[in-house]
């Protein structure tokens, strides 16, 4: 018979939060597969943990190891999975091995525990009947645009990570982009310098640059993109989709017809729309048409 795989959490930062189920779990799994095996030997020594075998299993070699991690699966052994903090696969290693556990018929059993993500939106005081929650917030200008203009449709709540490096960026692009959102964020959760700040992009924004402290700790961002709250962002863009294209021809240094595909994308634009804005560019400018 195949073994079990075992997605088991681990405390964010206050030890208290590590639960009888998951030491018993991990004390009686034939292998602990940690995403940072240093770091989790350390966590296994202060509760007395004697894993039989620690084998690593990070982002970097995650699919290599699910092949090892799935024949011990299929020969009987069963696999424990941790994450260097919380629960694994929630932006954390693990999802690749779940997968191909499912795809095997493998029993997949989660021991529930920490969560910064849930326990964020807890604490926030919004509606958190529905919320959505998209991981590390968007990196690239490009992308960090589309997410402010898809939250700014929808409304509702959103969370995020981000890191204390980031903070004030992600913050900055919030007050440019839904200046009135509410925001609940909280930083270093259960740990040293635990904050809750709340209020709107700017005013935290203006928070974090007097606390000398800010870039200490790991963040989760949940923000309250509601409709009523934010600038309504359904209609036209400031500028005319026209000077969009120009702007996107310039930038990219691309063929009109090109920069249709990108300004649609960039902006989160109805493609037809833009289409029709280019063949007027076209009139106004005394343009070829496309060969």
């Amino acid at each position: 018979m195949s073994g079990k795989l075992y997605i088991v959490a681990t405390p964010i930062g206050n030890l208290g939060d590590m639960t009888e189920r998951a030491v018993k779990i991990l004390r009686g799994c034939d292998i602990i597969a940690a995403e940072d095996t240093q770091n989790s030997v350390n966590l296994l020594n202060k509760f007395d943990i004697r894993a039989k075998k620690l084998a690593s299993n990070h982002k970097f070699n995650e699919r290599g190891a699910c092949d090892y991690f799935l024949r011990e699966l299929l020969g009987g052994k069963s696999i424990a999975v941790i994450s260097d903090a919380g629960t694994p696969c929630i932006s954390d290693p693990g999802g690749e091995l779940v997968r191909r556990a499912v795809e095997n018929n493998i029993a997949v059993e989660g021991i529930p525990g920490a969560c910064a993500a849930v326990a964020a939106v807890s604490v926030s005081g919004f509606d958190a009947g529905a919320f959505s929650f998209a991981g590390f917030f968007p990196r690239q200008a490009e992308a960090a645009r589309k997410a402010i203009s898809e939250m700014g449709r929808r409304g509702g709540v959103h969370i995020f990570y981000e890191s204390p490096k980031r903070i004030m960026k992600t913050l900055e692009i919030f007050a440019a982009g839904l200046p009135g959102a509410q925001v609940c964020l909280c930083n270093d959760l259960t740990k040293k310098f635990e904050r809750v700040y709340r209020g709107t992009p700017s005013g935290i924004l203006a928070e974090l640059r007097e606390n000398p402290s800010a870039e200490k700790g790991e963040y989760t961002v949940v923000i309250n993109a509601d409709a009523a709250d934010v600038p309504d962002t359904t209609g036209a863009p400031p500028i005319s989709t026209e000077a969009i294209l120009v702007d996107v021809m310039l930038r990219q240094n691309c063929t009109l017809k090109a920069a249709v595909k990108i300004a649609a994308a960039e902006y989160c634009l109805n493609k037809n729309d833009v289409y029709a804005a280019s063949l007027n560019l076209k009139n106004l400018l005394n343009l070829p048409p496309n060969p």
